[in-house]
C-alpha cells in the first residue's frame, strides 16, 4: 500500500494540537515552540504534496479509499487536484506565521504591557495559552482534510467539526484592545462567538438535508463516483431535485465563504478575535466554502449550478459594492479590513459562476492572494493595535515617523488589497474581471467598480494612520521587533514575487479548471473581433 500521505499530512496538525494541549500548565513556552514545530512539519508535507502532484495527470492525485460505514455507502475518500494541492499550501504557510504572530496572545503575563499592549486584566487571567495553539492546529487539520475529502460525507463532517475550534477561539480569546469595559468585552466576544455558531449551524443543518437527499437518489457518497455516473448518464437527476440539493450545498458555502446577505457574522468574528484568529477566520476556513462551491455545487450539481448562475452573479456583484462601500465607512481597522474581505469574496464567487477558465482560475488564485494579502495587512494591523490598545482608526496619526517599517509594511499589506499591478491579487483580480466579462459583460463593468472602492478605503485608512502629525499617543510606539518583522516579510516576499510570476500557482490550478468547465459542459466565449481581408499583392494568396 502506497504512503498515505494525505491522511498524514492532515493528522500531523491534529496530533500537534493533542501534545500542545497536554502539555503542563507552567510550560507556556514549550507549548508555543511545539506549536510552532508541528505547523512547520505540515508545511514541509504539505510541500511534498505540492511536489509530487502532477499538473497534466489525473484529475485527483494521491488517492486514498477505504470502507469506512458500508451499511451506508460511507468511505474514507481523500484525493487532491490542483485547487485542492493550491489551497493546501496556502493553509500549512500560513498557520506558522499565524502561531508566531499570537505569540503572546493567549499568555496570562500581565508583562505583556511592557512590550506596548494593554495592561493584563482579571478576565484574561484564565486563558490557557496550550488551549490557545492546540485550537489553532486543531482548526489547520480539519481544513485540510477538507481539501482532500473527496467522500461528501466525510467532507461534511469536518466541515461542521471545524466550527468547535473556531467559537472557541472567538469567544475565550478575543481581541483585548476593546473600548469598553471588560464586561462589556466580554459580552461582545460571546455575541461574535454565538453569531458565528449559529450561522454556520443553520447552513450546516440545510446542508446535511441535502447530503441525504444526495445519498438517497445517488445511492452513495463519492464525489468521483457521482460525477462519473452523472458524465456517462448513468445518474438520472430530475430538475428539481437537482436544483433543491444545489441549494442546500449552496446554502452553506455561502454562509461559510461569506457572500451577501448572509455575511453578517464575519465583521464581528473579525473585530472581536485577535489578529491572528481573525486571519484564520477569512484567510483559512472562509476559503472552505469558495472551494467546496466549485468541487461540489459545480462538480455534483451542474445544471442546476448554470440555472442558478444569475442570481449567484447579482449576489456577488452586491457583496462586492456592498462590502466595499461599508469599509469606506469604518472606524475599526478590523471591522473595515473584514467588510473589505465580503467584498473580495464576492470577486473569487463571481469568476466561480461567470463559468470561464479564466474566471475560475482568477477566482482560484484569488483564493490564495486574498489570503497572503489578509494575512499580511490583518498581522500588521494586529501589531499596531498591540501597541497602541485601540482598534479605533481616529486614534492614530503620524505613525510612519515614529515607526516606518511598521508603515511601510501597512501600506504594502494595503497596496495588495486593492489589487496594485506588480503584486499578487492584482493577476486574479484581472482574471476574474476578464473571465467575466467575455460572458457577462454588464456584470464584469459593475464590478469594476470595486476596485475604485478598494482603492479609497485603503488609501484612506493609511492617510488616517500613518501620515499627519504624530499624535502624542503614538509618539513612543516601537516599530516592529525582529519576530514581527520575520512573519511580515515572507508574506510581503510571496506577494510581490507571485506577483510578478504566478505561473508557478497557474500551472497548477489550470488543469483542475479544466475539469470544472467540463463538469458543467461550458466552454470560452469565443471573442467577437472583426478581422478584415488583407488585398493580395502580386499573385499572391489573400490573408
Amino acid at each position: 500500500m502506497s504512503f498515505p500521505l494525505l491522511t498524514v499530512t492532515a493528522a500531523v496538525p491534529a496530533v500537534g494540537a493533542v501534545l500542545t494541549a497536554a502539555v503542563p500548565a507552567a510550560r507556556r513556552t514549550a507549548a508555543k515552540w511545539l506549536a510552532l514545530l508541528f505547523s512547520l512539519a505540515t508545511l514541509a508535507l504539505a510541500v511534498l504534496v505540492a511536489v509530487r502532484f502532477e499538473p497534466g495527470g489525473a484529475r485527483y492525485q494521491l488517492t486514498e479509499s477505504h470502507a469506512w460505514i458500508p451499511d451506508f455507502g460511507v468511505r474514507y475518500e481523500l484525493g487532491v487536484d490542483g485547487i485542492g494541492v493550491a489551497l493546501i499550501a496556502l493553509t500549512a504557510l500560513l498557520i506558522p506565521f499565524v502561531i508566531a504572530a499570537g505569540w503572546n496572545d493567549a499568555d496570562t503575563s500581565p508583562s505583556s504591557s511592557s512590550r506596548g499592549g494593554p495592561k493584563e486584566t482579571a478576565s484574561y487571567r484564565w486563558r490557557p495559552t496550550q488551549g490557545f495553539f492546540a485550537l489553532i492546529l486543531m482548526v489547520e487539520a480539519m481544513v485540510i482534510i477538507s481539501f482532500e475529502a473527496t467522500d461528501v460525507f466525510l467532507f461534511y463532517i469536518f466541515f461542521e467539526a471545524m466550527l468547535i475550534p473556531m467559537y472557541f477561539l472567538i469567544g475565550g480569546f478575543g481581541d483585548r484592545a476593546h473600548a469598553g469595559s471588560d464586561e462589556n468585552a466580554a459580552a461582545q466576544r460571546s455575541y461574535a462567538a454565538v453569531k458565528f455558531l449559529l450561522y454556520n449551524l443553520a447552513g450546516g443543518l440545510i446542508m446535511l438535508a441535502a447530503v441525504i437527499g444526495l445519498y438517497v437518489v445517488a445511492g452513495n457518497f463519492s464525489l468521483q463516483e457521482i460525477t462519473a455516473a452523472r458524465a456517462a448518464g448513468t445518474l438520472d437527476m430530475a430538475t428539481n431535485t437537482e436544483r433543491l440539493l444545489f441549494l442546500g450545498f449552496f446554502f452553506a458555502f455561502a454562509v461559510k465563504a461569506p457572500l451577501w446577505p448572509l455575511h453578517t457574522w464575519l465583521p464581528n468574528a473579525m473585530g472581536e478575535s485577535t489578529a491572528p484568529v481573525a486571519v484564520l477566520i477569512t484567510a483559512v476556513v472562509d476559503k472552505v466554502g469558495t472551494f467546496a462551491m466549485l468541487r461540489f455545487c459545480l462538480g455534483l450539481f451542474p445544471d442546476a449550478s448554470k440555472w442558478a448562475t444569475p442570481v449567484i452573479l447579482v449576489l456577488a456583484l452586491i457583496s462586492i459594492v456592498y462590502g466595499a462601500l461599508l469599509a469606506v465607512g469604518q472606524r475599526d481597522i478590523k471591522r473595515l479590513v473584514a467588510y473589505a474581505s465580503i467584498s473580495h469574496f464576492g470577486f473569487i464567487i463571481l469568476g466561480i459562476f461567470a463559468m470561464t477558465s479564466q474566471g475560475q482560475s482568477g477566482a482560484t488564485l484569488y483564493m490564495v492572494n486574498h489570503g497572503l494579502s489578509t494575512a499580511a495587512l490583518m498581522l500588521v494591523a494586529g501589531f499596531l493595535i498591540s501597541r497602541r490598545g485601540s482598534r479605533l482608526i481616529a486614534d492614530y496619526g503620524g505613525v510612519q515617523k515614529v515607526a516606518p517599517v511598521l508603515a511601510g509594511t501597512f501600506l504594502i499589506g494595503g497596496l495588495a488589497t486593492l489589487s496594485l499591478p506588480g503584486l499578487a491579487p492584482f493577476v486574479s483580480e484581472f482574471l476574474v474581471l476578464v473571465g467575466t466579462y467575455a460572458r457577462y459583460p454588464v456584470v464584469g463593468i459593475i464590478a469594476t467598480f470595486g476596485i475604485v472602492l478598494a482603492a479609497l478605503y485603503t488609501l484612506v485608512l493609511y492617510q488616517r494612520t500613518m501620515t499627519g502629525p504624530v499624535k502624542e499617543e503614538v509618539r513612543a510606539m516601537p516599530d516592529l521587533h525582529l519576530r514581527e518583522m520575520l512573519v511580515v516579510a515572507p508574506l510581503i516576499a510571496l506577494l510581490i514575487g507571485l506577483g510578478v510570476y504566478p505561473k508557478v500557482l497557474t500551472d497548477i490550478v489550470n488543469p483542475a479548471v479544466e475539469h470544472t468547465m467540463s463538469d458543467v459542459k461550458r466552454t470560452d466565449p469565443k471573442p467577437e473581433v472583426a478581422v478584415e481581408a488583407v488585398p493580395a499583392k502580386n499573385g499572391e494568396a489573400a490573408k
